[in-house]
């Protein structure tokens, strides 16, 4: 049987530093993982919420046309002065009387 052989400081060395650089590595590689897994949930989250406010944003234009209708069938065709409160009717808009 063979005699074991001892390395070099020198040899050693090199081969410490490989085996820490290739831990490294693969620590880092591991870390973008991560950082990708993560970017990807938060992705997700926002097309979630975008989902959301899309459904959102439907439900609310059916709520305004509703109103709209419900008003146009009360007062009759017209515009909503927002800061006095009052309904101008088209027919006061164009200066004409029905």
């Amino acid at each position: 049987m063979a005699e074991p052989i001892k390395f070099t400081e020198e040899e050693l060395k090199t081969i410490t530093e490989l085996r820490d650089s290739n831990t490294q590595k693969i620590g880092e590689f591991g870390q973008i993982e991560l950082e990708f897994l993560l970017a990807n949930q938060r992705l997700e989250s926002l097309r979630n919420a975008k989902t959301k406010l899309q459904e959102d944003y439907v439900e609310l234009q059916k709520t305004e046309q509703e109103l709209v209708r419900k008003l146009n069938e009360k007062y009759g065709a017209g515009t909503v002065d927002l800061a006095s409160g009052e309904f101008i009717p088209v027919n006061w808009l164009f200066g004409t009387k029905l």
